[in-house]
């Protein structure tokens, strides 16, 4: 089964093996690495679309050594938790597919599906999970068919709960992970002269009832100044500091800091 329809009409699209194709012929090719671009211009910013490939690659660099491990390993537990066997399930907002992949592997036989608006993005993605379908898009146009799925995944993306609600099936799941107020504290110190705490918005979602929240905070030691550019990188910190404070940053040769991150389960009601 596949849940993409076509961006220009809405009709539901065929997956050819070369490109999907919907009953009014509209075609997209599919890519080498195995994404599908639907992504139209209307609906993309008017600069850069989503994270640039620096951004990519250092999020890349810096998940596959671990850091955040445990945030997947508590994302992929709440995924088997609450799935089904043959569950259609969307990452919104999948970036490079580190979670992604670790979802597809947790709960074999679901239909896994990423969308992000970055293509440099999703093509990495496309890479690393070979058993998920990934589609370049924008979280507020979902190329995807209204109530295909039964869970909805969002990972420190934009949030736009009227697409989100559409999707979801009645009944269904969303699991999102937000920062906590002590994410990267330390981080945030060693850049700023007057850091503040990151601001935990009301769990109160219109359409979903919250029915699981669990906080995941730890510490982590980073040694080498790649892998604070990589984190840094990652973050919007870079490009909201001058060269002033990314100089600091550049001098430290290690640094310890807090990961604190709320993982929040809602159901669609």
């Amino acid at each position: 089964m596949n849940i993409f329809i076509c961006p220009v009409c809405g009709e539901k699209l065929n997956d050819t093996g070369k490109s999907y194709v919907c009953g009014k012929n509209h075609s997209f090719d599919i890519a080498r690495s195995g994404y599908v671009n639907l992504l139209l211009s209307k609906h993309a910013g008017k600069t850069v679309h989503g994270d640039n490939k620096l951004m990519v690659q250092a999020r890349k660099n810096f998940l596959d050594k671990g850091y955040y491990s445990k945030l997947k390993d508590e994302l992929c537990e709440a995924v088997r938790r609450y799935s089904r066997k043959g569950s259609m399930i969307l990452d919104a907002g999948c970036g490079e597919g580190y979670y992604t992949a670790a979802v597809a592997e947790a709960v074999p036989g679901a239909g896994i599906y990423g969308i992000d608006i970055s293509k440099t993005a999703v093509e990495y993605a496309a890479k690393r999970c070979k058993t998920a379908s990934f589609a370049t898009a924008s979280v507020f146009h979902i190329p995807a068919e209204e109530r295909s799925c039964d869970m909805l995944i969002t990972l420190f993306a934009p949030y736009c709960g009227e697409e989100f609600r559409r999707v979801l099936r009645d009944g269904g799941i969303m699991i999102m992970a937000i920062p906590s107020e002590n994410h990267l504290w330390e981080l945030k110190q060693a850049i700023y002269d007057t850091p503040y705490k990151n601001e935990v918005k009301p769990y109160e979602l219109d359409g979903f009832a919250l029915i699981r929240k669990k906080r995941i905070s730890y510490r982590i030691q980073l040694d080498s100044q790649e892998d604070i550019q990589s984190l840094f990188s990652m973050t919007p910190y870079y490009y909201k500091t001058g060269k002033a404070e990314q100089q600091r940053l550049a001098a430290l040769e290690n640094l310890e800091t807090q990961v604190d991150f709320e993982l929040l389960i809602y159901k669609k009601v």
